[in-house]
């Protein structure tokens, strides 16, 4: 298992990387001059153009101004935005909302997902297989935005069980429900996968074998059958959830949540690629990360894994 966790571990630094780098690239490669309309409707001064562009290190070539950014980068320093304040300071109050708003959205998802595809995938065919396959295709075909509008109208201006925007403090209860309108699209993927995985697996050898001598119909279900349905679903949700912190612009917009998908918007309109690249960079970490729990736990659901 060590030779594995390592194995894991190295693979990830080209990664790393490789990804940072176009990340990098891509932001700061932006034909234009970044620091236009800092100075109002007059043009900034040669001189404060000359001192912006050797702070942000804009005259070095590409590669060394990566590695420069990645050295500040690794000793906690995520540089400024083109106004003085420090980037780090914005990401660490930003940074904690978003994460529960993720954390609630991949929970919503996980568990109604599962279940749903459970036991639409034990029992077949029928009215709740139906249900679920009908609801969940709705849920795919409609953007998220309008799913956020309409729960938004519905539960906060008409019938009031809930504020229309979260507070400040954008406690775990306020963010259940911008959680559902996020993980929405997840969670009818899931419930498909889990259905599709499930119905699969009850026919294969194992289970017939596990029937025939006589286990208990919940074992064969939640310790042969489950145990590998599980792994494609978990390959899902592990990428879902850097997607989830990435693309909540739009949630975070319709609910008012004070995020890193707010502070990548702005940053986006006001050209700061400083504030851009520090949130994008701690995304792929995130991601990173999470996938390599997902693989430790292939390793553990299936050792036949960490031996290949």
């Amino acid at each position: 298992m060590g030779r594995y966790v390592l194995r894991r571990l190295l693979q990830l630094v080209p990664v790393f990387v490789g990804t940072t780098f176009l990340i990098y690239l891509l932001v700061w490669s932006i034909p234009g001059n970044p620091f236009a309309g800092m100075c109002g409707e007059r043009p900034c001064p040669d001189s404060f153009i000359a001192a912006m562009t050797d702070k942000y290190n804009l005259n070095d070539n590409i590669v060394v101004q990566y590695f420069k950014y990645m050295g500040n980068l690794l000793t906690g320093d995520f540089g400024e935005t083109f106004s003085g304040l420090d980037v780090g300071e914005l990401i660490g109050l930003r940074y904690p909302v978003s994460v529960r708003l993720a954390l609630v959205a991949v929970a919503i998802e996980a568990v109604i997902g599962l279940v749903a595809g459970i036991l639409t995938g034990l029992r077949g065919r029928g009215f709740l297989d139906n249900l679920v396959l009908v609801s969940t295709l709705f849920l795919i075909a409609i953007p998220t935005f309008v799913t956020g509008f309409v729960i938004q109208i519905l539960l906060g201006f008409q019938w009031e069980i809930m504020t229309p925007t979260v507070s400040s403090e954008a406690t775990w209860g306020e963010l259940i429900i911008p959680g559902f309108v996020l993980g929405s699209l997840s969670m009818a993927y899931v419930s498909r996968l889990t259905r599709t995985s499930i119905a699969e697996n009850k026919h294969s050898d194992y289970i017939r074998t596990a029937l025939a001598k006589g286990q208990p119909q919940r074992r064969i279900v939640w310790v042969h059958m489950l145990r590998n349905s599980v792994i494609p679903v978990l390959t899902f949700l592990g990428t879902d959830i850097g997607g989830l912190m990435g693309g909540a612009i739009v949630t975070e917009g319709i609910f008012s949540i004070n995020g890193v998908g707010q502070l990548v918007y702005d940053g986006i309109l006001s050209k700061e690629g400083v504030v851009v690249t520090g949130v994008v960079v701690l995304l792929v970490i995130v991601f990173l990360v999470v996938n390599l729990i997902v693989d430790l736990l292939y390793a553990v659901l299936d050792p036949r894994i960490r031996y290949d």
